[in-house]
């Protein structure tokens, strides 16, 4: 009995958090921008996300653009763990990252985030409309703490 009674617990938490993800993604709110129009010129930026020893990395770790400026981030995965490409802020990746942690199997395809299996390829466009320093990282339980996150700054 107690176990079916957590099952429902751990399921009815689960919906809550996806509800108010989409609330908050139907709003048009992210940190850093907005979702990009595929239509509209981008410049390309290519990031590989790969694992070397115990450590994992995006490269470029650095990434500067401009205000108003569109991007075309062409995402590889060279690694041979899935990975996320997931931009916000540090505070609101590390908030989001301690979820994951209760929800390691929780995966990302929204405008600010990608989850790429093992050596494959994605797209994320994204029009940068405010200035400051965001963070891409991989919130994949231990992925970030083995140094998996670059910065973006928007000047």
């Amino acid at each position: 009995m107690k176990e079916s009674k957590f099952a429902i617990a751990a399921v009815a938490m689960t919906l809550a958090a996806s509800i108010s993800t989409a609330k908050a993604h139907d709003a048009g709110y992210f940190s850093a921008g907005q979702a990009g129009d595929s239509k509209q010129p981008a410049r390309v930026i290519k990031v590989t996300m790969l694992e070397d020893g115990k450590k994992m990395l995006f490269e470029p770790a650095q990434i500067t653009v401009r205000k108003g400026e569109q991007i075309l981030f062409v995402l590889t995965n060279d690694g041979t763990e899935s990975h996320e490409f997931v931009l916000a802020t540090v505070a609101e990746n590390r908030k989001h990252a301690e979820v994951m942690k209760k929800y390691p199997h929780m995966e990302h395809d929204d405008p600010n985030a990608k989850r790429l299996a093992p050596f494959t390829d994605g797209e994320l466009v994204w029009k940068f409309t405010r200035r400051g320093t965001f963070e891409y990282a991989c919130l994949i339980p231990g992925h970030r703490e083995a140094g998996m996150h670059g910065t973006i700054h928007v000047k």
